[in-house]
């Protein structure tokens, strides 16, 4: 029997495999990079949008309280106020834009008449005053006081006589108290009515007095509002006994008078 030599059946080596494998891979991947960049070149393909921007602390617009020449619109600003425009760019690229403004108080003044640094207290250096005695009510003397200054004055409670070297003063009448304090616009007058002796002579002490002196209350009652007053009287002097009273400072002279 002759010898015989098998043969292999025919198929690809394992040393082929692998190199036949190689070169299909690169094909796929040429083939793949081509796709790619056709899609690119006509903005039809898929594109990674990356991750989501974020703003880093750069990124946050300060106000600044004091204005630097040459920089942003170059107006001024009032003081008490800060106003800041400013852009900021964050890390993603994008721009913010932002304006931030505080307002604080008006340096100037208040215009307003009620504005405690707008107002005073009446008293006899910055007012005109006059008495008067009238036929009605019977035994009357109105007061009046005319501010004479530059600045609205305040009439605080009631004015305070005292005739002579009188010892006592007078009471105020409580019902006459208003509602608000009597305040005088420069130029304006303001008024105070006094019952001098009782109608029916019930009073006591009686007495003519030939010099009286007001005495004008502060913001707290039976305080020092400054300077007194010392209008004239008439020749023969003004009877008062124990029955003197006193008004609290009013708007008009009717309601001193209590007509």
């Amino acid at each position: 029997m002759s010898a015989f030599r098998s043969t292999p059946a025919t198929s690809t080596s394992r040393a082929t495999l692998p190199r036949a494998a190689r070169r299909v891979g690169g094909a796929a991947v040429l083939a793949l990079a081509a796709l790619a960049l056709t899609a690119c070149q006509d903005g039809k393909g898929l594109q990674d949008e990356g991750a989501a921007a974020t703003f880093s602390d750069s990124a946050v617009a300060t106000p600044s309280a004091t204005a630097t020449p040459g920089a942003g619109s170059g107006s001024a600003t009032k003081p008490g106020s800060v106003t800041n425009s400013g852009s900021a760019t964050n890390s993603g690229g994008a721009k913010t834009t932002g304006v931030a403004k505080t307002t604080g108080g008006d340096a100037k003044g208040s215009s307003d008449p009620s504005a405690e640094g707008d107002r005073v207290t009446c008293n006899g250096s910055n007012t005109a005053v006059t008495v008067q005695a009238v036929s009605r009510p019977l035994n009357h003397m109105l007061i009046t006081v005319k501010n004479t200054g530059k600045k609205n004055c305040d009439l605080t409670y009631y004015p305070v006589l005292r005739f002579d070297e009188m010892q006592w003063a007078p009471a105020a009448r409580k019902d006459t108290q208003p509602q608000a304090v009597v305040t005088l616009a420069p130029g304006q007058s303001g008024y105070a009515g006094a019952m001098l002796s009782a109608a029916d002579g019930s009073g006591e002490g009686g007495a003519t007095g030939h010099r009286l002196t007001i005495a004008f209350q502060g913001r707290t009652p039976h305080s020092d509002g400054g300077a007194s007053a010392v209008p004239s009287l008439p020749a023969a002097g003004v009877y008062y006994d124990s029955s003197l009273t006193v008004t609290y400072w009013q708007q008009s002279a009717s309601d001193a008078l209590g007509s």
